[in-house]
């Protein structure tokens, strides 16, 4: 095996069949369609389930979710309708590019979590009309954090990898929640008898388990394509158990379009400052993820062009998904994992997946289809790629000098940072929006490091 080989963890033999080393983590570089095509649904399934769960809960909390109401649940389909649809749209914009917008990467967008404890106080319990403000405050935010995208390469100097790499690193250790949450049967069914059973565990188990297998001793394009051949092995298990319904798909059209302004449009000073103060930790997020999957992918840092043109696509994919009803979009991290596992960079296996993302959004039923997929059998496969997210981070911390300089600033940056997401009520008294910014995490991380990374003599050495 070759060092460049070694660098992306890609077997010989695999190389050989879907291109040499250089060539995988050459994102410019086009697989043969019978690789590309299931490397790219694999994307998608990576990331479906997340994609449209806030959308899930958001409605939800609205008021207008899987209910009894018949005449409120087309809003629901279409709310996870726009989110395939502007998911696909976003990605495409993120790898074929538009002018300066767009990192021309393998970065797949998706519906933002990071967004929910924003905007789920703004609807809380005000039905379809709250939705409004929302919009508003998505359109805005949008593009008031692409317009961070000129300053973006101007700023790489605040962020070494002690920062990049702290910062993916407190991405993936944020994540890892989720993964275990939708291993045990999801937040829904926290506090019920069926959370954390042993079906659940030994459905997402099997998931993890097939992954692991194909990945280490299978070869060509079955090692490659591990995670979705997991995820089918997973999907069998639960059929037979019983777990996978298909009721929601006599309930989706057949075909729809979107409609701008669905909701209308509303601009209230709340909405629109939760949404863009939580939009620049998106694009602190964004410069995580394009790092990680130069890093993770190729063996390299990520070029400023490559971050600007990624700030760009990440803000005015928000804006631009706002018009049709849809939520904040960002880089999706279980991605940036699955380029790492795969070793696989290019951007047109992305672009697969977000064509058939656009697809699912003019076809409801086709999206209702994969929401069949049982949300266990996507926490198999979540807490490898999420895993592998925090794996990418160190892997870049690895290129840190640890004097005692760095190490403070770490230490004090991880432990204010995964302290405050792990004990949430230490902010309490804090407004709403200040504690569900500051509760992230990554935020107050991220801001430590830098401001300590700015500040602090690089020389210093303490005795």
């Amino acid at each position: 095996m070759s060092v460049s080989e070694q660098a992306i963890n890609i077997p010989s033999d695999t190389a050989n069949e879907i291109g040499s080393a250089e060539q995988l983590r050459d994102p410019n570089y086009f697989p043969p369609l019978n690789v590309s095509i299931p490397l790219g649904i694999q994307h998608v399934m990576a990331m479906f389930v997340s994609n449209v769960t806030p959308a899930i809960i958001i409605a939800g909390a609205a008021g207008f979710g899987f209910g009894s109401n018949s005449a409120d649940f087309p809003s629901m389909i279409y709310m996870m309708q726009m989110c395939m649809l502007l998911a696909g749209v976003t990605t495409l914009l993120q790898t074929i590019g538009f002018g300066a917008i767009g990192a021309r990467l393998p970065i797949v967008q998706g519906t933002s979590f990071a967004f929910i404890p924003i905007i789920v106080p703004l609807v809380a319990g005000k039905g379809v009309d709250a939705m409004a403000a929302v919009t508003g405050g998505i359109l805005v935010g949008g593009l008031l954090q692409a317009c961070l995208g000129p300053f973006i390469g101007r700023l790489r100097f605040a962020l070494p990898p002690l920062v990049t790499g702290l910062i993916v690193t407190m991405i993936g250790l944020s994540l890892l929640k989720i993964g275990i949450q939708y291993a045990a049967g999801g937040v829904p069914a926290i506090g019920t008898a069926e959370f954390g059973s042993l079906q659940n565990w030994g459905v997402a188990s099997v998931v993890v388990v097939v992954t692991l297998g194909f990945k280490f001793y299978a070869r060509g394009m079955l090692s490659v394509s591990a995670v979705l051949i997991g995820l089918i092995a997973g999907y069998i298990v639960a059929y037979m158990l019983g777990m996978v319904h298909f009721g929601n798909i006599a309930k989706a059209a057949p075909f729809a379009l979107p409609k701008i302004f669905p909701f209308g449009i509303e601009f209230s000073v709340a909405a629109i400052l939760g949404i863009t103060l939580m939009s620049f930790i998106s694009a602190i997020e964004t410069v995580g993820d394009v790092s990680g999957i130069t890093k993770g992918g190729a063996n390299r840092e990520a070029t400023d062009t490559e971050i600007k043109g990624a700030t760009y696509a990440d803000g005015l994919g928000s804006a631009f998904s706002s018009l049709f009803g849809a939520l904040p979009n960002t880089s999706f991290s279980q991605n940036v994992g699955l380029i790492a596992m795969t070793g696989v960079m290019s951007r047109h296996v992305a672009t697969i997946g977000a064509l058939f993302l656009v697809v699912c959004g003019f076809i409801p039923k086709v999206g209702a289809i994969i929401s069949t997929v049982p949300i266990e059998v996507l926490g198999g496969g979540v807490i490898i790629m999420f895993g592998m997210v925090a794996s990418a981070g160190v892997k870049m911390l690895s290129e840190v000098d640890w004097n005692s300089r760095n190490m403070v600033i770490f230490a004090i940056s991880i432990s204010i940072g995964l302290g405050l997401m792990l004990e949430p009520l230490a902010l309490q008294h804090l407004p709403g929006t200040a504690k569900a910014l500051m509760s992230t995490g990554l935020l107050p991380a991220a801001v430590i490091a830098i401001v300590l990374n700015l500040l602090m003599p690089q020389e210093h050495e303490m005795k």
